[in-house]
């Protein structure tokens, strides 16, 4: 986890270029023909995971409020099914589409991805996003990173967990260079020890805090609630 080496990879993204815009509308016309022929009685969870496709794809085609308008309400049916996974990405997709509430949805899906035993790589998605979105001097940065880190060295397997661990340090890196201007495996060690963010028990604390700023009072769910699913609360 503690690594200061390498380059900063570039964060999981969606961009379109001429290309592929073709492409793109293309898989969106073939989605939209797969929604108008959902029966009326289909499950709503059938028409939510046809959305959360199309999300995906509008925001690679720069068609952000679609985007928002298809995610939202996908949201919502993957929140009564208690459906965490799909939660997180619509969340992504919603942070993604740029609205007034995006910073909203980030929080909410860092909260759920890290509450939750989702897939790893999506919950250091989200992370990467909060890196990005604070200040280079903020500790919120720092924070997140070591969130991140953690949550992949308790929940990444098999062969995700090396590309993982080695995408996790390098946020920690980039955190620690532009943050403190760190340079070397030595400052590096004692920056994370400054920073407590060897701590779980602290810089998950420190999380809740960074989640807060970010959603405000726009919680879409009752937290209190949702932990009651959790086989231990």
């Amino acid at each position: 986890m503690n690594t200061i080496d390498g380059q900063s990879p570039d964060n999981f993204g969606l961009g379109a270029d001429t290309a592929n815009a073709g492409a793109l509308e293309a898989q969106l016309v073939a989605l939209e023909d797969r929604l108008r022929e959902l029966p009326r009685d289909a499950n709503p969870m059938d028409a939510a995971l046809i959305n959360l496709q199309m999300g995906r794809i509008l925001v690679g085609l720069g068609r952000n409020m679609e985007a928002w308008n298809v995610a939202r309400p996908a949201f919502d049916v993957f929140l009564e099914a208690h459906q965490w996974q799909h939660l997180v990405e619509a969340c992504d997709i919603l942070f993604l589409s740029e609205q007034e509430a995006s910073l909203s949805a980030l929080g909410q899906g860092i909260w759920l991805s890290v509450t939750f035993p989702i897939d790893p790589e999506l919950t250091l998605n989200m992370i990467s996003h909060v890196i990005d979105e604070t200040p280079d001097d903020s500790d919120g940065g720092a924070v997140a990173a070591a969130v991140g880190a953690y949550v992949v060295d308790l929940r990444a397997q098999d062969k995700q967990r090396e590309s993982l661990v080695f995408f996790a340090n390098q946020l920690l890196g980039k955190v620690a260079r532009r943050h403190s201007d760190v340079q070397t495996q030595e400052q590096f060690d004692l920056w994370f020890a400054r920073l407590e963010l060897d701590d779980p028990q602290k810089f998950l604390v420190r999380m809740r805090n960074v989640v807060d700023v970010l959603v405000q009072d726009d919680w879409w769910f009752d937290r209190d609630e949702i932990h009651k699913t959790l086989p231990v609360n």
